[in-house]
């Protein structure tokens, strides 16, 4: 049996280019240093600091506005310079943040930093590219799903890793490595990845700059994708408690320990590294939306617990529901993404689908925080819930929507099989 897996696995790596593997192992180099710090960042500010939830949306509110700037920048340099510069770029410019993040010892010049560090975060939008770029059409969907694979490996070890660590040594080491991390993966993409761009057009003038940053307008009217990244909005404010609320609730409503929130993100991780692929594959030629719809439902089912359960076997069920939606949804919006954008576009259409993050990490912390400090906590869940609700009953409307047009819009997520 395990000879038959090991086969299947090297049959699976050889459909996809050498690229995308090397892509997908620096990405993990990277991921696996936030992964040892960002998850613990509430926990972080509100000791450091000595301040409450609010002051926490505040700092992921501005962060994730730099982030969208950063990444809407990131989207036109990439259609126009290039993947591979502007993701060099990034990385060495984060590193570089990350350090000072650490030995900041005032909330103000946190924020400052935190703030232009969003603002290096261009090259988002180009590691996204690079991974359209390398695929066929068919093979995307489980692109994504391998790189979401990658990038859960990497929570799955960072958490439980930080944890131990901050029972050890300090903050600063954490931010340290994760420096240490980016410009690793800075030399590896320098040296290892080519530039995976396609080659314009001869017959086609190169676009002006005005061009590339108006080429915001042509993916502002498209109407199915804004409405698509709405909905993705509602479900990014129910996602986006998992690191911005829920290590803070259980501490101080269950004293759960930083190692254990930790763990929990730890094992939320590694359901998606063992199951990713296969579900990825068993949802296959299944309506994309209202596979999203499904995953929007157990998100708003798995969240929800939280305001009802007070146990800790009850703390796992519920991560347990959540994580199945998470594997559904990842994989899939990505790719429609993918398949929403003309490929000389490609890096603005990945830009403004990081409005659908933006927006709730700019605003979901901050009111999470309102409603954690001046009321009962266990709300905060009550009201996740009824928002993801909201959003499941959104995406099965937007998958009605796209039926009637399907014939002009053509829009179909092959996911293709292995």
């Amino acid at each position: 049996m395990i000879k038959n897996q090991i086969e299947r696995w090297k049959t699976i790596y050889n459909e996809y280019p050498k690229t995308f593997w090397v892509l997908i192992a620096v990405s993990f180099i990277d991921q696996l240093g936030g992964a040892l710090l960002f998850p613990f960042f509430a926990l972080y500010i509100t000791a450091k600091f000595n301040v409450g939830m609010v002051e926490v949306g505040i700092l992921f509110a501005l962060f994730s506005l730099s982030n969208f700037v950063g990444s809407i920048l990131g989207g036109a340099l990439t259609d126009r310079l290039g993947r591979k510069q502007v993701v060099i770029f990034s990385l060495v410019a984060t590193a570089i943040s990350s350090v000072f993040m650490g030995l900041a010892s005032e909330l103000e010049v946190f924020y400052i930093i935190a703030v232009l560090s969003g603002l290096f975060s261009v090259g988002g939008p180009a590691r996204q590219a690079m991974v359209a770029d390398i695929l066929p059409e068919k093979r995307r969907a489980q692109g994504f799903g391998i790189l979401r694979g990658s990038h859960n490996l990497s929570v799955a070890i960072g958490p439980a890793i930080g944890g131990l660590l901050l029972g050890i040594t300090s903050y600063l080491s954490l931010f340290i490595i994760d420096a240490l991390a980016s410009t690793i993966v800075a030399v590896l993409f320098y040296f290892f990845i080519a530039e995976t761009k396609p080659e314009a057009d001869e017959t086609e003038e190169e676009e002006s700059v005005s061009q590339s940053f108006g080429g915001y307008i042509v993916v502002m009217r498209d109407v199915l994708f804004m409405l698509f990244i709405g909905v993705c909005i509602l479900m990014g404010l129910v996602y986006v408690n998992m690191n911005a609320s829920l290590g803070v609730y259980l501490r101080d409503e269950f004293a759960v320990p930083e190692a254990g929130y930790g763990m929990l993100l730890s094992m939320n991780a590694l359901m998606v590294v063992l199951f990713q692929f296969a579900i990825t594959r068993r949802i296959e030629n299944r309506p994309p939306l209202l596979v999203m719809a499904a995953g929007m439902l157990l998100y708003t089912i798995g969240f929800g617990m939280y305001g009802f359960v007070s146990t800790t076997i009850m703390f796992i069920l519920a991560m347990i529901i959540l994580t199945i939606g998470e594997m559904l949804i990842a994989p899939v919006s990505q790719a429609l993404v993918a398949t929403f954008s003309p490929e000389k576009m490609r890096g603005r259409y990945m830009a403004v689908f990081g409005i659908s993050w933006m927006v709730p990490f700019a605003v979901g912390p901050y009111l999470a925080g309102l409603i954690m400090d001046n009321m009962d906590s266990r709300i905060l869940w009550y009201i996740v819930a009824l928002v993801g609700m909201i959003a499941t009953f959104g995406f099965i409307g937007l998958h009605f929507k796209m039926k009637e047009n399907e014939p002009a819009t053509d829009i179909k997520v092959p996911i293709g099989t292995v």
